[in-house]
């Protein structure tokens, strides 16, 4: 059964592309099937942070009905793939944004999950990428502003009866003017799913155009964010234990 999931936020600059790509590498890691879609039309930078922004088809000319959604549909060395939108501000015109779920609907039985960043905020973009949603994942940063925002996003998902699996709080830093955990569930009265720290990783990663979870696997965000696809599919996320398996032995060694 195919899971329609969208990384929504009520501000931008919350790390919801990020997100979306890690989540998706993530995802493929435990051996699901993933698309990843990039249906923030005004302002994509998804297949730009994974470095597969130069195709000749995108969701755009989809949704202009000058090519087919299969032929958009392109794999990533990780493991996953992708649905790029384009870059072009010219590609704008002629774009049915509507077509959002129908595009979205097309994609059940491709994969095991179709993970959609969208535009942030209420506008058109957004809430047709919502209506293309079976479930939503809020992303916020631990700040009053992004917070704020989210609640409003969040509001309107809960009216559009799509459901809700959580909220995700990005970038954390631990100063003392950020909200903590708890105020901010407080704040929107649903659960916190990941809590993922600031990363110097994460930029590196978007320059090298590769996912943080291939890039720094042990990284402290990509931990989290692979913490959470667990949590998705059901599982319990283990870290490694080779290096402390391979510590243990060294110990054990010279203690013989």
């Amino acid at each position: 059964m195919t899971r329609l999931i969208v990384l929504t936020s009520g501000k931008g600059g919350v790390g919801k592309t990020t997100l979306t790509s890690n989540l998706a590498a993530a995802l493929s890691d435990f051996g699901e099937s993933v698309i990843a879609m990039d249906a923030n039309l005004t302002t994509p930078n998804l297949a730009l942070q994974l470095g597969m922004h130069l195709v000749p088809r995108t969701l755009h000319d989809v949704l202009k009905g000058e090519t087919r959604l299969r032929d958009t549909i392109y794999p990533h060395p990780y493991g996953f793939k992708i649905i790029p939108a384009s870059l072009g501000l010219d590609d704008l015109k002629g774009v049915d944004v509507g077509r959002l779920p129908e595009v979205s609907f097309a994609l059940l039985g491709r994969a095991d999950y179709i993970i959609m960043d969208c535009a942030a905020g209420l506008g058109r973009e957004a809430i047709s990428a919502l209506s293309a949603s079976d479930e939503v994942i809020i992303v916020t940063n631990p700040e009053l502003p992004a917070v704020t925002d989210a609640l409003k996003i969040l509001k309107v998902a809960q009216e559009s009866n799509i459901k809700v699996l959580g909220a995700v709080v990005n970038r954390i830093t631990g100063n003392e003017h950020e909200l903590s955990i708890e105020e901010i569930k407080g704040l929107l009265g649903i659960p916190i799913i990941a809590e993922i720290p600031e990363d110097p990783n994460v930029a590196k990663s978007i320059a090298a155009k590769k996912p943080l979870i291939q890039y720094s696997p042990k990284s402290p965000a990509a931990v989290e964010i692979k913490k959470l696809a667990a949590q998705l599919t059901g599982r319990k996320y283990k870290q490694s234990k080779l290096s402390k398996s391979l510590i243990q032995r060294f110990v054990d060694w010279l203690m013989r």
